[in-house]
């Protein structure tokens, strides 16, 4: 059933293609298609990120009936892309968009590298690890296939799926076919694609996520602490949307008030400044058990042969 349901999805993307080349009416399917999708996109429920220039970017903010690609450019990143990934999650809770659990369709080769996600952490964005059902399908074919139904059924208030790099087995019709699922079903799909590049997809909105370092923060006797452990902060470049020019925003993720906030004053952090290695500013104990003895003469011995 499912094949067939994939043969019949690309047989109509291939006749909607061939149609517009040749100037053509859509067939009756797509039409009727674009025509119940047409009426459903006039009350289109979108989460405001509180942030004027942003929510301008994304025509009041971020649609939640569709495909969202969140993408990171190299495996360093990917940290970054799937703690942004969990704070619209949290945000969609804070907001209470939208109710219920969420699935998280992991990537294989990703959860060898990064390993599978963590209960504790993913607590800190305001999601309770228990609502979380966690899928970690061996073929990317029975990913989509998961996500497909998971976006039919509703049950879910959010699906994440990882997808690692750019796999021929997931183009344009792959995906297509997932954003015609959530948006009959009213649910987002967010797509976290780790040391991807950017290619054609059905995605609305894609994001390109870079981690960036903590704000300085106020100290009590009044001083700022900078280079320190603090709010999460990602560079977020919008790579395709309405917008017809990327735009690059610094968001801070604010783990109490479940809020972005824009971080505007980029010098203040010291972050980049720190060594790599601090031992080099620490004075050297004196008289200590494990001090290295002095070497002695050295003497070159004549060569046996």
């Amino acid at each position: 059933m499912a094949h067939a349901a994939a043969a019949q999805e690309k047989l109509f993307a291939l006749r909607e293609q061939i149609a517009r080349l040749e100037g053509r009416s859509l067939p009756a399917m797509a039409a009727a298609k674009m025509e119940n999708f047409a009426a459903r996109s006039g009350g289109e429920e979108k989460l405001s990120f509180d942030i004027a220039a942003l929510d301008d970017a994304l025509s009041g903010g971020l649609p939640l009936d569709c495909i969202t690609e969140i993408r990171s450019g190299s495996f360093s990143d990917a940290g970054a892309a799937t703690g942004f990934s969990l704070s619209l999650v949290g945000l969609m809770k804070a907001r209470k968009a939208a109710t219920g659990p969420m699935l998280w369709i992991a990537d294989g080769f990703t959860a060898g590298e990064m390993g599978i996600p963590y209960a504790g952490g993913i607590r800190q964005f305001g999601i309770d690890s228990r609502t979380i059902f966690h899928a970690s399908p061996r073929r990317l074919e029975d990913a989509l296939w998961l996500a497909e139904g998971a976006l039919e059924s509703k049950a879910f208030m959010a699906t994440i799926l990882e997808v690692h790099a750019n796999p021929k087995s997931f183009g344009l019709a792959e995906s297509r076919r997932l954003s015609l699922r959530a948006k009959a079903a009213g649910r987002p799909l967010f797509l976290l694609r780790h040391a991807g590049k950017e290619e054609t997809s059905s995605a609305s909105v894609r994001l390109l996520v870079e981690p960036a370092p903590a704000l300085e923060r106020p100290l009590p006797d009044g001083s700022m602490l900078g280079g320190s452990i603090g709010h999460p902060v990602f560079n977020i470049t919008l790579e395709k949307s309405r917008n017809p020019a990327p735009l690059s925003f610094r968001l801070e993720w604010n783990l109490h008030d479940r809020q972005f906030h824009l971080a505007r004053d980029r010098g203040k952090s010291s972050f980049h400044k720190l060594p790599a290695h601090l031992g080099a500013s620490l004075s050297v104990s004196a008289d200590r058990q494990d001090r290295a003895k002095a070497l002695g003469d050295v003497v070159a011995f004549e060569r046996a042969s």
